[in-house]
Parts: structure tokens; sequence; C-alpha cells
């Protein structure tokens, strides 16, 4: 049986936020999701069925070391047979955080959409945690987390996707305010919004 996934789109173009930040990769984006934010910036329910061999074809088109698998909701699709065909790239993913990461993953950033308990349940440690904030969310303590290398406030923007997107001041403020209560934070803003690339 060939191994399929249910693919959103394939791009080069550089990691826009989080400790990766201007790296060039390929972004495999999959499809479906188990959340439906209202800042969401993806069309992830649509897609078509592609086979390993015919992603691995998409991607080799980019001279990248690193695919970064992101979506929707990644871990919905991905499994570790599948991870094993792509072992040659360093391996990211972008997850809400809702089930464990299959084993191939070289860094997990986890941009939570689920309670600090069930992070705690699916996780030992991932390399990066990445909050969505809108102004007068409740942040966790880092000391109720998980270990993460990296712990990221980012602040929501405004406007629409593939129009022009501009910083809310009152989000990245409010980001502001709580790293300078505790600097363990820091603070990630959506850089390929800013400078308008996919």
């Amino acid at each position: 049986m060939k191994l399929k996934l249910k693919v959103v789109e394939i791009f080069n173009s550089i990691q826009g936020e989080g400790a990766n930040v201007g790296k060039s990769a390929t972004f495999v984006r999959l499809s479906n999701c188990n959340k439906n934010c209202a800042y969401c910036d993806t069309d992830w329910d649509v897609g078509a069925e592609m086979t390993v061999a015919e992603i691995l074809s998409e991607v080799r088109k980019y001279p990248d070391s690193m695919i970064v698998w992101t979506g929707g909701e990644p871990t919905l699709q991905l499994t570790s047979e599948i991870l094993a065909e792509f072992k040659s790239y360093f391996q990211a993913i972008e997850t809400n955080g809702t089930n464990p990461v299959p084993e191939g993953i070289d860094y997990i950033s986890c941009s939570p959409k689920v309670g600090w308990e069930v992070l705690k349940q699916n996780f030992g440690s991932v390399d990066e945690f990445r909050f969505p904030v809108v102004a007068g969310d409740e942040i966790p303590s880092i000391d109720e987390l998980p270990h993460a290398s990296n712990y990221f406030l980012s602040p929501i923007f405004d406007g629409e996707v593939k129009k022009r997107v501009e910083i809310n001041r009152a989000n990245l403020d409010y980001c502001l305010s709580v790293i300078q209560r505790d600097p363990r934070w820091r603070l990630s803003v959506q850089l390929h919004k800013l400078i308008n690339v996919q």
C-alpha cells in the first residue's frame, strides 16, 4: 500500500517566526485540523491526496535541508513510517499540542491550543512553545509548562490573509508587558506577514 497524505500546498520560503526565523525551508502544509481558531490564516479543509513519492519529488525541487510540516494539524496525518521516508532532511513540525508527535521529527514547535495538563501528557519537552496572543489572554507561567528550549509570545495580527496585515499594537504591548515581568519569554512576530512573503 502506498503511503499518502492530503496536502494543501508545498512551497519554499523563509521561516517567519520562532527560533528558526529567517532560515530557508520547504513547507509541506497538510489538510485537516481538530481546532477552529478564529485567527487561523490557513484554508486547511482543502487539499489533494499525494503519495510520499510525489511529495518527495516536490520537496527535491528546492535546495533546503529543512522541511517544516505544518497545517492544519500535521499530527492528524503524519506517522513515524512516513517521516522515515524524509530522514535525509531536518524535519520540523508546527503543532497545536493536541496529539503527541511521531518519532522522526527533529524540531517541535508547539503553538498550544489545549490546556497545560494535556501538554504535559503529550510532551516531555519541545524545542519551542509559541503562544499566539490577544491582549488580555491568560499566559501560563513557564513553570507550569513542559520544558522547552524557547518560549515565545506572538501577537496576533490585524488584517485579512493576502491583504495588508499590521501588528495589533494592543496585542504587541501586552506581549511586551509579559516579557518585562518574566524575561524567559521572548517576542516572536510573524516576519513573513510583515515582509509579505508566503
